[in-house]
């Protein structure tokens, strides 16, 4: 289950939707930190019982909310670029749902999280100043700030949750939103429901200096990127790493360590990079899982992390934590997981 990857190039993607690409894919994640991972606020978690403040500082001028839609944000077009972070008086002119989430304090001010119906978005959509876009074009292509993304992740999860969990798990009753959107209590049989992170392990096989990629079918032509899938229950994420490994490409591992984590909201996850060292270099790719799987040595890798390899094959864009697991071993060098 390695990470989706945005469908749209950069010079389409901003055509599309009016947008100004303010910084390349390499500036805006620089090595070892992908997308997501710089968090700016202050999740001030002992504002969520108090729901006096909370209604208070949702009042105040200064407050903001990201306005989420599915995989989409709602942003307020300008000249100098797009702004995701609305008023809380545009969100609710531009038709976002009244109940919002509250995601923490940044410089003092609140910052919330707003969902918004479908039928407010086909509004949106006839308007010149508003812009309904796919979050990860955006973030790929460096339009929103990168300290903006986790704050931004953190709403589209939340938002997400809220809508798949309307209902007890246990007696089907209608829940209510408690906690500043951190909880949903049902009134029935008092069960209480929390928002879950799945993780899922993402890791670079290596053997000798080659390394193993893989591309699914929705993939851009000619990219490849690290394997991935989700830990199973009372799994380690040792063990989870050489499962999936050998599931995908029948490649048995050891040696597994962990590089760093990148929270992922599709819909929630935490991706869990590590890296592994093959036994073997016999692969037997499971077609379900994946259209190709294959070595590339040093030399290759390189050039395909560079987006300079002469059939057009590419690794992973710098958005995904697969970019940074697979830079790290380059610019390690030749003895690196020997």
């Amino acid at each position: 289950m390695t990470p989706k990857k945005f469908k749209h190039s950069s010079a389409r993607f901003v055509a599309r939707y009016g947008l100004v690409e303010t910084m390349s894919a390499f500036d805006s994640f620089p090595l070892g930190r992908p997308a997501f991972v710089t968090h700016v606020l202050d999740r001030a978690a002992h504002l969520r019982t108090d729901d006096s403040k909370l209604l208070a500082l949702e009042a105040r001028q200064d407050s903001r909310a990201y306005v989420v839609h599915r995989d989409s944000l709602v942003v307020k077009k300008a000249a100098e670029g797009p702004r995701a972070l609305l008023t809380i008086d545009e969100a609710l002119k531009f038709g976002a749902n009244p109940g919002t989430i509250f995601l923490g304090l940044r410089d003092g001010a609140a910052i919330f999280g707003m969902g918004i119906a479908a039928p407010a978005v086909e509004k949106l959509l006839t308007r010149d100043d508003v812009a309904v876009t796919e979050l990860r074009g955006m973030a790929m292509q460096g339009v929103v700030p990168p300290d903006q993304l986790s704050a931004i992740a953190m709403a589209k999860s939340m938002v997400t949750w809220h809508q798949r969990h309307g209902y007890c798990a246990n007696c089907g009753t209608r829940t209510a939103m408690t906690q500043g959107g951190w909880k949903r209590d049902c009134p029935n049989c008092k069960a209480e429901h929390f928002p879950r992170t799945d993780p899922v392990v993402i890791m670079l096989v290596t053997h000798g200096d080659k390394c193993l990629l893989g591309r699914q079918k929705q993939f851009l032509p000619g990219m490849y990127s690290c394997l991935a899938g989700f830990v199973e229950a009372a799994e380690t994420i040792e063990d989870a790493v050489r499962r999936e490994i050998f599931e995908e490409s029948g490649i048995r591992c050891t040696d597994v360590t962990y590089y760093m984590t990148q929270p992922w909201p599709y819909p929630s996850s935490l991706m869990i990079g590590c890296t592994a060292r093959a036994t073997s270099e016999d692969i037997i790719v499971d077609r379900s899982e994946l259209e190709d799987a294959r070595w590339f040595d040093r030399a290759e890798a390189t050039l395909m992390f560079k987006r300079q390899h002469p059939d057009g094959l590419a690794g992973p864009h710098p958005f995904a934590i697969a970019h940074h697991l697979l830079g790290r071993w380059l610019h390690e060098g030749p003895d690196a997981h020997a």
